[in-house]
C-alpha cells in the first residue's frame, strides 16, 4: 500500500464504521417511538422521509436517478419494494418481539442466507467454511435471543414468537435483496436500485397495511415527527451515504466487516436508554454473530481481491 493510498483507506474504514454505527441506531429509535405511534406504521414513514429526501437530491444534482426501463420498474421496484415492505413490516415486529439486540443478530442470519440461496439459485460454491461459519452464527443468535431482553411499549404485547419470525423474515428479505443487487445495480446503478426499491416500499406497504386492517398512522406530535425525521434521517439517508462512501474508497468486503459494529452499537444504546440487557451469554453470542459474519466477509473478500467487484446495496432500505 502507498503513503497516498493509505489515507484514503483509513477514511473509507471510518465510514463503513459510522454506516454500521448509523445503521445502529434504528432500532433505539424505533423503541423510542413505540409509546407514540403503532409499530406497523413506523417503517412506513421511515422510507417515505427517506424517499422523499432521495427525490429531492435527484431533482438537485441527478435527474437520471428517475429515467429507467420497465425491467427496472418491474425487478427492482415491484420485486425490490416489495422486499422492502416485507423488511420494514417484519423487523420492527422484531425488534418489538425480541429487543434491540435480539433483532439486530436475527437480521444478521442474512449472510448464512445468501449463501445457502445463493448455492441454490446461483449455483455457488458452498464450502465447508461457510457452513461452521453458518453454524457459529446460528448459535450466536440463540444465545443472543435468549440471553437478552425485550424491555419496550409493545414487546409485552407482541411476545418472543412474533420477534423471532419477524426477525428471520427481516433477514430473508435482506438475503434476497442482496441477491437482487447482484444482477441490477450493476446494470442500473446503486443509488436507482435504492432509489426504485424504496419507491416501490413505500406503495407496498401502504397497500398491506391498508389490507390487514391497520393503514399507517399520522404521527400524533411533534416528538413523534421527531423521531421519525431522525430516523429516516440517520438510517436511511446518513448510513447508506456513508456506506457508498466507503465502498468508494476500499473493497465491498472489508467495508462489510466494518459495518458489523451495527448490533453492538443497537445493544449499546439500547441498554443505556431503555435497560435492554444481555446476560454474559447474550454477549457472548452477540460476539459469535458479529465474528461469524466477519470472518464470513474476510473470507470472501481473500478470494475475490483480484477480481472485479460489482456494486451492490449494503442492505435494504
Amino acid at each position: 500500500m502507498t503513503e497516498l493510498q493509505r489515507p484514503k483507506r483509513v477514511v473509507g474504514y471510518l465510514l463503513a464504521l459510522a454506516a454500521g454505527a448509523t445503521w445502529g441506531t434504528t432500532g433505539p429509535l424505533s423503541t423510542g417511538l413505540y409509546d407514540l405511534m403503532p409499530a406497523t406504521s413506523i417503517g412506513f414513514w421511515r422510507v417515505l422521509i427517506g424517499t422523499i429526501a432521495l427525490a429531492i437530491w435527484g431533482l438537485l444534482f441527478r435527474r437520471e436517478l428517475f429515467r429507467t426501463d420497465r425491467k427496472g420498474w418491474l425487478l427492482v421496484g415491484l420485486g425490490g419494494g416489495a422486499l422492502v415492505a416485507l423488511f420494514e413490516i417484519a423487523y420492527q415486529f422484531a425488534i418489538a418481539g425480541v429487543g434491540v439486540a435480539g433483532a439486530a443478530a436475527l437480521l444478521y442470519t442474512a449472510p448464512v442466507m445468501v449463501a445457502v440461496l445463493a448455492r441454490i439459485i446461483l449455483k455457488e460454491e458452498l464450502s465447508a467454511t461457510r457452513i461452521a461459519l453458518a453454524v457459529i452464527v446460528m448459535i450466536g443468535v440463540a444465545l443472543t435471543v435468549t440471553g437478552g431482553s425485550n424491555a419496550g411499549a409493545e414487546a409485552a404485547r407482541m411476545g418472543i414468537a412474533a420477534g423471532i419470525t419477524g426477525g428471520l423474515l427481516s433477514a430473508l428479505s435482506y438475503a434476497l435483496t442482496t441477491l437482487m443487487g447482484r444482477y441490477a445495480a450493476p446494470r442500473y446503478g446503486v443509488l436507482k436500485v435504492l432509489f426504485l426499491e424504496a419507491i416501490g416500499g413505500v406503495v407496498l406497504i401502504w397497500i398491506a397495511l391498508s389490507i390487514w386492517g391497520r393503514p399507517p398512522a399520522w404521527p400524533p406530535s411533534p416528538p413523534a415527527w421527531r423521531d421519525l425525521l431522525g430516523l429516516a434521517a440517520g438510517s436511511v439517508v446518513a448510513a447508506n451515504i456513508f456506506f457508498f462512501g466507503a465502498v468508494k474508497r476500499i473493497e465491498a468486503a472489508p467495508a462489510s466487516v466494518a459495518a458489523t459494529v451495527e448490533p453492538v452499537v443497537g445493544a449499546l444504546l439500547a441498554l443505556t436508554l431503555f435497560s435492554q440487557r444481555l446476560t454474559l451469554l447474550g454477549w457472548v453470542g452477540l460476539a459469535l454473530v458479529v465474528g461469524g459474519v466477519a470472518a464470513g466477509y474476510v473470507k470472501e473478500g481473500l478470494k475475490q481481491q483480484l477480481e472485479p467487484q460489482a456494486e451492490e446495496p449494503g442492505r435494504p432500505v
